[in-house]
């Protein structure tokens, strides 16, 4: 397990998130949301303004821009900003605003990254935003996904860059029981990161697939049970980064997680 498993807070300057809680349009608000994600203990806050739910509208580079610039550059004098954007003209500007980390769910921004010099997070994700829920098969989806994320490394690696996390995309072109396979695999995918001397980072907040593993189908706004369970496993089977809405939660359960059992006996 992970000693310490970094927490990335979700911060979207955007109208139509899947989770209408952390919609933030206005700039103000998004910045102050920011905030109180690294005083609540996220060890980086990632910022986009472009929603890649199924079914989500694509946004002009030009939008984008406008409504993260602003909130990178203000996050950026108060911890480690990464920007989630699959654009190399909104890449450039975030990390010149100040951000750190590079968050592309289309693992095609690893030679930029790589030439400014930042971190980067490659996801794995079949289709886009209109496919990418039609019906996803997959023969083998831990080796398949396992086969793409390798690729993505070494041609990362390549490229220089030196901090480099793969995320499975769990929710991203897969059905509920790929989701729940991928988790089950968690720690193949880590040994897989380890050969590159990189990370795992898994994002499982609030997603639609948590709505099926109960009793009952629950809203988004009745899953953060579901999300802590899966991100606690993720963290206990050694992943080095999860992606989370609850940030105060999660922060709490990586603590609880984390803490020698010596210190809490004591």
């Amino acid at each position: 397990m992970a000693l310490s498993p970094a927490v990335m807070g979700i911060v979207n300057v955007t109208p139509d998130s899947f989770f209408p809680a952390s919609r933030t349009v206005a700039t103000d608000e998004a910045i102050a949301r920011g905030r109180s994600q690294f005083l609540f203990g996220a060890d980086v806050v990632d910022v986009g303004g472009e929603s890649t739910r199924p079914g989500a509208t694509p946004v002009e580079a030009s939008e984008e821009l406008a409504r993260v610039l602003p909130v990178v550059r203000a996050l950026a004098l108060h911890g480690p900003v990464s920007i989630d954007t699959q654009k190399e003209t909104v890449a450039r500007a975030a990390v010149a605003a100040g951000a750190s980390v590079l968050n592309d769910v289309s693992s095609s921004l690893y030679a930029l990254a790589g030439e400014l010099g930042v971190g980067y997070v490659a996801m794995h994700r079949r289709g886009d935003s209109s496919t990418m829920q039609d019906r996803p098969v997959y023969d083998d989806v831990v080796g398949e996904i396992s086969d793409f994320l390798r690729t993505v490394a070494e041609r990362a690696s390549g490229a220089g860059v030196e901090k480099l996390w793969l995320d499975p995309g769990i929710g991203f072109g897969k059905s509920v029981e790929h989701n729940v396979t991928l988790l089950a695999h968690v720690e193949h995918f880590v040994e897989l990161a380890n050969e590159y001397r990189a990370g795992v980072l898994v994002g499982t907040s609030r997603k639609r697939f948590l709505a099926h593993l109960g009793r009952a189908t629950l809203d988004v706004d009745e899953r953060l049970e579901g999300s802590l369970a899966t991100e606690a496993w993720a963290m206990v089977q050694g992943v080095s980064m999860v992606r989370v809405h609850d940030v105060r939660e999660t922060v709490q359960l990586r603590e609880l997680l984390t803490r020698p059992l010596d210190a809490v006996t004591s």
